[in-house]
């Protein structure tokens, strides 16, 4: 919730009172009886029920468009990859509603209770049956009912709406915790950090417990409740997180304009002073008594937004050195996002082409018990709890003592050390792929690809493990990343560009899927993705996307060498 300035904020400040955040009645908040862990353990809890309830749908999507609805696969497919794609682009659209008007804690009620219609819904779709043998066809020319019909159109109504809740919920709940952390104070700074990797951790138990039971319940029980328990876990999520509100620190808003808007700006005035000399900024900066810094030298074209484009200095008319800042932090942060986007498109085939592999093979346990594929996908989610605990308790206090850093290393260091697993991962991927090729073509196997492959489904963990320790140096690094380096009103916005990454990254990796296939089907050939996976090359995929994973490592590490950190409000 972001308040405006009452009257409660102008009384005199006690000692442990913290700038910039009133409590839940709009008075002065005290550091002593607020934020930190107290307020952020509610906030997770949130989280997690939220983690939940999403991968209890997007996770066995695919199943129930295939069962139920009766689509193709190649139709269920490019439905599962829009739908991902749009959920991880809405962020943007919730992050500027949260940061421009309603305020982070009104949009995460707000976008709770519209979570939990959507799942409500689900539920119903899927009590619908179709028993009339009127009506339309699906996606493969079979007659469909016009119960089915509307089940169809409800289905995909509430899935979209749920779709549209998390991108309000996602930006919003993870600012809002990060908020109960004051960057000014080095203490809770430096618990800022363990915050984002608990934060990560929690979002994983949450994942790893819908993969191991909802996905059971979902296809041996019964839809109805598979899409039913989601929601009551966010009706349960939202009342834990209603239950923090008297302990939560609230950011002050005032009645300035839009954050957003001041950056625009920003680029509206520098363009406009697109012909002035850079010998009237240097007057302009020596007016104002700013002091050159490495900050201000570049980018210093936006510079020219200090001066009135009619010479006049009316209000509104020219930019603060600060709103100035803050539009070359959002411009800094471009190259990251562009260099990160290959590691997205790495991410997306842990869900996809790693599955398919382990369903040919075998999956058998000693007692018998037959390991589902998509299941493999919690081997990522137990090995990012196994090492998160490691990595804040013993890798950060060895690293900040090595190198003074509050966070052990730069946080660039960590998104880049975490490509550099990824890369190695995908490496391994091949390598496994090749073994399970080789053994099919010893075995004769080749033309029979519904017959397992003699292979061990363990060969994937490593895959999958390393897949897990990415994700908790490169995954939890952008969250960090990006909001700690945007401006305070505008952090929202900044966690939601880092969703936007793996939101760009599913649809790149549907692009190149598509290339690659139409590349390599022609003149009665088997594609790198034919039905057939034992005359398939996943290896050869597997290759291409290290080599360009390592070519968009080389580009992120030159874009880090230009890059400089902001700052905001920090004393230290």
């Amino acid at each position: 919730m972001s308040i405006s300035d009452p009257s409660a904020a102008q009384t005199p400040l006690l000692d442990d009172t913290i700038d910039g955040c009133l409590d839940y009645k709009g008075r002065p908040v005290r550091r002593s009886s607020s934020g930190c862990w107290r307020s952020a353990s509610f906030i997770i809890v949130v989280e997690i029920a939220e983690r939940f309830a999403y991968y209890g749908i997007s996770s066995n999507l695919i199943t129930y468009l295939t069962g139920p609805l009766g689509e193709s696969t190649a139709t269920a497919a490019a439905q599962v990859n829009a739908w991902n794609g749009a959920a991880s682009l809405l962020p943007l659209l919730g992050a500027f509603i949260a940061d421009s008007f309603l305020g982070r804690y009104c949009t995460i009620i707000l976008a709770s209770l519209v979570y939990i219609l959507g799942l409500g819904l689900l539920a119903l779709s899927a009590t619908l049956s179709s028993i009339s043998s009127s009506g339309g066809q699906n996606a493969d020319g079979i007659a469909l009912s016009s119960s089915l019909q509307f089940q169809v159109i409800l289905f995909f109504s509430s899935l979209y709406l749920v779709a549209f809740a998390q991108g309000g919920h996602k930006p919003c709940v993870q600012a809002f915790g990060a908020d109960q952390f004051d960057t000014q104070d080095p203490e809770e700074c430096k618990t800022k950090s363990s915050f984002f990797n608990w934060w990560y951790f929690g979002m994983c138990a949450g994942t790893l417990t819908t993969l191991s039971i909802l996905n059971y319940i979902q296809d041996n029980l019964s839809w109805v409740l598979g899409f039913a328990i989601p929601g009551i876990v966010m009706v349960v999520g939202l009342v834990v997180f209603l239950l923090g509100t008297m302990t939560y620190r609230y950011s002050v808003k005032g009645d300035e304009e839009s954050p957003i808007v001041t950056v625009g700006r920003v680029f509206i005035l520098a363009v406009r002073n697109r012909k002035k000399s850079y010998s009237a900024i240097a007057a302009e900066e020596e007016a104002r008594g700013i002091l050159a810094t490495e900050s201000s030298k570049q980018f210093k074209f936006l510079n020219k937004a200090l001066l009135a484009p009619d010479g006049s200095k009316e209000q509104g008319e020219v930019c603060s050195i600060r709103e100035v800042e803050e539009a070359k932090a959002v411009i800094r942060l471009a190259p990251i996002w562009a260099t990160s986007l290959i590691y997205a498109i790495a991410f997306a085939q842990s869900s996809t082409f790693f599955t398919k592999q382990g369903a040919t093979m075998d999956r058998s346990t000693a007692t018998g018990f037959e390991i589902p594929a998509a299941s493999l996908q919690s081997f990522i989610s137990l090995s990012v709890v196994l090492f998160i605990p490691i990595y804040d308790r013993i890798f950060v206090p060895l690293a900040r003592a090595l190198t003074g850093e509050p966070a052990g290393i730069t946080l660039l260091q960590r998104i880049g050390s975490g490509m550099v697993i990824s890369t190695i991962s995908l490496v391994i991927a091949a390598v496994v792929e090749m073994r399970r090729l080789k053994i099919a073509e010893e075995y004769g196997l080749l033309e029979k690809p519904n017959v397992m492959v003699p292979m061990s489904v363990w060969w994937l963990v490593p895959q999958y493990a390393l897949y897990g320790l990415a994700d908790v140096f490169t995954m939890v690094g952008l969250q960090e990343f990006f909001y700690d380096q945007m401006p305070n009103e505008l952090r929202s916005v900044g966690l939601a560009l880092y969703l936007s990454i793996f939101g760009v990254g599913s649809f790149l990796s549907s692009f190149l899927i598509s290339a690659i296939e139409n590349l390599t089907s022609g003149d009665g050939r088997d594609s790198w993705f034919a039905n057939n996976l034992n005359r398939a090359h996943l290896d050869y995929f597997f290759l291409l996307l290290a080599a360009l994973s390592a070519v968009g490592l080389t580009l992120y590490v030159c874009c880090t060498k230009y890059y400089i950190y902001a700052r905001w409000g920090r004393t230290f």
